[in-house]
């Protein structure tokens, strides 16, 4: 029996009620807690929260990783076309392509590219014309932000993610653990179940992902390095420790997770706190103003 598949079809219908009472749900709030705030008429903004919102905010973190990793491997950036929307539209500082001294590394991050622009096309389409605007990338002083606070470099010092393949891998490796992270705590939040088997499957990839960058790390041996940008993450997100390091040169670690060897999660402040490089989201970082949306 010969089955077929069509791949082109995307979920295109946001039920954005539906995602205010799962919000409500995954809050823990119940029918009592909804009574309350209607009476009251103090509802939270949290409590508004939608499938819409959601999406919207994925779709900021997936221009930041696509800008990145479309520049390091093919030299430009998003086409006009993949960047309009709501909320005000930024332009990207930094950014070329990579001389790679690797064939390997450098099919990777043709491979991840290509995957990740794939992202920003599809959340763009199931979001139609409520999609939100790139917002202003730094891919310059950010990096160099970045590696100060993780001890990559000293005060005065820059560095440049597109400058060689090793700066590539480090920087890579600075996106890819939100990304999975960031993914997983967004999911107790989307309703519709089209939508978070779509969300689930950018979750997967985003982990292999992560898993192919953590990989080759360890294989050059950079565990200080790593470690190093972990415990800046670690520094950004609050005072839990949910971030890991690939191990050392006797131990791997390229799988981070918690004790019963579940991903982690991320809130939406914690992953604003990273990409901002603000341990009190404050907008800078990487979006120097701020992200589009509901959550910015």
């Amino acid at each position: 029996m010969t089955h077929t598949t069509d791949k082109t079809t995307r979920p295109a219908v946001l039920d954005l009620e539906a995602g205010r009472r799962a919000f409500i749900r995954a809050c823990g709030l119940g029918a009592a807690g909804a009574a309350v705030f209607a009476a009251t008429g103090a509802a939270p903004a949290a409590a508004a929260t939608t499938d819409l919102d959601v999406l919207n905010f994925a779709l900021n973190l997936e221009y930041l990783e696509a800008e990145f990793y479309v520049r390091a491997a093919f030299g430009r950036g998003l086409a006009s076309g993949d960047v309009s929307g709501t909320g005000r539209l930024g332009g990207v500082i930094g950014g070329r392509k990579v001389t790679f001294a690797t064939k390997n590394i450098r099919l990777y991050a043709e491979e991840i590219a290509d995957d990740e622009e794939k992202h920003v096309k599809l959340l763009r389409g199931a979001l139609g014309s409520q999609r939100v605007a790139r917002p202003a990338i730094n891919l310059r002083d950010s990096f160099t932000a970045a590696a100060q606070a993780a001890g990559l470099i000293g005060e005065g010092q820059t560095f440049d993610a597109f400058a060689n393949e090793t700066n590539f891998l480090l920087a890579a490796y600075i996106f890819e653990d939100v990304g999975v992270t960031a993914y997983k705590g967004a999911a107790p939040l989307l309703a519709n179940k089209a939508l978070l088997e779509t969300a689930a499957g950018i979750l997967a990839v985003e982990a292999y992902h992560a898993g192919v960058i953590r990989t080759i790390l360890f294989g050059l041996g950079l565990f200080d390095a790593a470690q190093a940008i972990s415990n800046a993450r670690d520094s950004l997100d609050g005072t839990t420790d949910l971030d890991q390091g690939i191990g050392t040169a006797d131990k791997a670690n390229l799988v981070p997770t918690d004790a019963f060897s579940v991903a982690y999660s991320r809130s939406v402040p914690q992953v604003k706190n990273i990409v901002y490089l603000s341990p009190t989201g404050a907008k800078g970082g990487f979006f120097p103003s701020g992200i589009n949306g509901a959550f910015a």
